[in-house]
Parts: C-alpha cells; structure tokens; sequence
C-alpha cells in the first residue's frame, strides 16, 4: 500500500456533536428534545407509573422548531434523550434579493448570505415591510442539528 492512497477528505466541523444526552426524567416543559431526528421545543411532559417490567415512561409531545410540526415520543425514564444544542444569534440585516435569501451582517464584519427568508408569512411580511422602509433590522437565527432559520426579528430604528 501506497501513501497516495491514503488520502481523507476533510470536512469543514471540528467534529463536535450536535445533541447531548440527557435523562428522560430530566426533561422539563419548554425545554429542548430530539424526536424523530428533529430538534424539537417541549410543549407537553407527562409521566407513567412503573409498570410491571419496572420503568416509568416519560411521554414528551414537542413541536419541531423549524417547521411547527407537532411530534410525540415516550422514553422509559431513566433512559438517555437526545437533547439538540440549540444556538440564537443576532444578525444585522443588510439586503433581501429576489430569490429569497438574505444578506445578514456578522459581528466580526462580514457577510452571511445561505440563509434564506423565513417561512412564517406574519415574520416575513414584517421583514420586508419593515426593509422596504428603511429600517434598521436585526434578526434572530436559531442554529441547531445543522439547520438554520430566522425566529425573531427587532427594529433598531431608522438608518
């Protein structure tokens, strides 16, 4: 074997995970839970007495932070959930192109143009209304499991 043959692509994360592991048991209302490979916010918890194999069931239903979509999961207690890292960030929005993504301004300084216009029809008629009249907009960006998208939006003024 040869050393030409050898050779990995490298990829562009640093290899850290996207969810943790938690306690079923630990999860809490409006915390955090992966259901069915989605990053899901808890909106329900209940729990069931133990049965006769001896494991109380935690019954979580959540809704999908991204598309709203309501999910449902039940986890014996005292076994692990996958919790997602979930990220907010304030971006300061530059420019809306007519394809639909947007052109947000980082902290650093540069530009941030893979995102595209949220789907939420209230949230995006306030983004291009209020873009349209000049206003000074920074938006929030929930990151989490490998997805972004636009959650909130705030008005700093005028330009």
């Amino acid at each position: 074997m040869s050393d030409e043959e050898h050779h990995f692509e490298s990829k562009g994360d640093a290899g850290a995970s996207k969810t943790y592991p938690q306690q079923a048991g630990t999860i809490r209302k409006n915390g955090y839970i992966v259901i069915k490979n989605r990053p899901c916010k808890v909106v329900e918890v209940s729990t069931s007495k133990t049965g006769k194999h001896g494991h109380a069931k935690c019954h979580f239903v959540g809704i999908d932070i991204f598309n709203n979509k309501k999910l449902e999961d039940i986890v014996p207690s005292s076994h692990n959930c996958d919790v997602p890292h979930v990220n907010r960030t304030d971006y300061q929005l530059i420019d809306i192109s007519e394809d639909g993504f947007v052109s947000l301004l980082t902290e650093n300084g540069n530009t941030k143009d893979d995102l595209r216009l949220p789907t939420d029809d209230n949230l995006l008629s306030q983004i291009k209304d209020g873009f349209g009249d000049g206003k000074d907009l920074v938006v929030t960006v929930m990151s989490a499991m490998g997805e972004e998208q636009i959650c909130a939006l705030k008005d700093i003024g005028p330009k």
